[in-house]
């Protein structure tokens, strides 16, 4: 059975993905993983994050894969027994110089995908070093994870959803060249997600290299200042979705979903889809059909559009800021949760009205999207309600006093 592995950027992501269908998750710690920018967990928070995810029976991973210098590779050794205490399960490692000291604290070795490992010649070294499981490279395909699947004497591990970066398994020094700030360390400013333009010297046709891709659709625009703009830097968003059978078939042992960086919602959605496509072809897999609503459903939190990177071919399409048909609106707080009624009293600072989604979240809460449909102010049903008031709103999902509560407003792409 595939493992469907979430990502957790702080204990609200956590709560969410666990509470929709993730069978492990993973995470950062301050100072050693590849979203410096996240709120990311202290080796204080671990031991609570192990007995958070013990209660869904699912395994803890913790990435610490920057790029080590001397000085940061020995504060982590130093390190190495308060994490094993913590009774998390493994560790991400960049470094295969850590995972002897790993194995050795009864922790889990898995090697990430900074590794860049594209053959199963690498996976049998990785295992004699003690290595349980590696993540293979991005720029893969299909046919070829199979292979090297079906030859390695170690598990396996892709990504199928989430973020793509323009440089070999995320060695990236665009962020570092222009910023100081290097993306190696876990410190990317995404200037590849910016709006570039493209100048070139009178009379050099050359500058301008267009794809030999039948069907064009990398877009170069002209500006009347001679200058050519472009989102050369910057690639859709991974979706596999639609191809779950032919992922199951490749032998890997886990599918991972990109986005520590990203908001609760979005890894809840992300993990019900793909925990409800996952199990409908595990138990029927002669009668599966892909659901046309789970694609819209994951278009209606963050995106850049959908590829399917290496997958099936080279990926050629360029994409821009968030695509996503609704942004997320800060309009409350949950006041009291009611068990006998099923209700939540929200003190709001925004108009709301039946027919509204909004979304929910809190550290034990997770996050919770829900579609109002009944409304009460001093008992009495309402259509809709103005900022300033506290109204109560049927919700089946128990909620927590103190949650967040978001609306979601749809884009104007007009």
């Amino acid at each position: 059975m595939v493992e469907l592995l979430s990502p957790a950027g702080n204990f609200i992501s956590l709560r969410a993905v666990l509470e929709n269908g993730a069978d492990a998750v993973y995470f950062g710690l301050d100072d050693y993983n590849m979203r410096a920018n996240a709120r990311n967990f202290s080796l204080n928070d671990l031991s609570e994050v192990s007995k958070i995810a013990a209660e869904y029976d699912t395994k803890t991973y913790l990435c610490t894969n920057i790029i080590l210098n001397e000085k940061s590779a020995r504060k982590l050794e130093s390190n190495m027994e308060r994490i094993s205490s913590s009774e998390i399960d493994g560790l991400i490692l960049s470094d295969i110089g850590l995972i002897e000291d790993t194995v050795s604290h009864g922790l889990e070795a898995h090697i990430s995908v900074q590794e860049n490992v594209t053959n199963s010649y690498t996976l049998k070294t990785l295992k004699k070093l003690g290595a349980k499981r590696a993540i293979l490279s991005r720029e893969l395909s299909l046919r070829e994870i199979s292979e090297i699947t079906k030859n390695s004497p170690i598990e396996t591990e892709i990504f199928i959803h989430g973020a793509i970066c323009m440089a070999i398994s995320g060695r990236c020094f665009l962020s570092y060249g222009l910023y100081g700030r290097s993306a190696n360390c876990g410190d990317c400013l995404q200037p590849c997600r910016k709006n570039w333009t493209l100048t070139y010297e009178e009379g050099d046709d050359n500058v301008i290299n267009f794809s030999d891709v039948e069907d064009e659709r990398f877009v170069i625009t002209g500006s009347d200042d001679a200058s050519y703009r472009t989102n050369f830097f910057s690639p859709k968003d991974m979706c596999m979705i639609e191809y779950i059978p032919e992922l199951m078939k490749s032998g890997v042992a886990s599918f991972k979903i990109e986005g520590r960086a990203r908001s609760p919602d979005y890894g809840a959605m992300v993990t019900g889809i793909y925990r409800r496509a996952i199990d409908e072809y595990q138990n029927d897999p002669l009668n599966y059909e892909v659901k046309s609503e789970w694609v819209d459903e994951l278009k209606s939190v963050f995106n850049r559009g959908f590829d399917t990177n290496f997958y099936f071919s080279t990926p050629f399409e360029a994409s821009e800021d968030n695509q996503s048909k609704y942004m997320k609106k800060d309009i409350g707080q949950v006041v009291n949760y009611y068990n006998k009624v099923n209700a939540a009293e929200l003190r709001i600072w925004d108009d709301l009205k039946i027919g509204d989604k909004i979304i929910i979240q809190g550290k034990t809460t997770g996050s919770i999207t829900h579609a109002i449909e009944s409304m009460q102010i001093e008992g009495k049903s309402v259509q809709s309600v103005k900022k300033g008031s506290n109204v109560a709103v049927a919700i089946p999902d128990k909620v927590r006093a103190n949650d967040f509560v978001y609306k979601l407003v749809e884009r104007d792409y007009s």
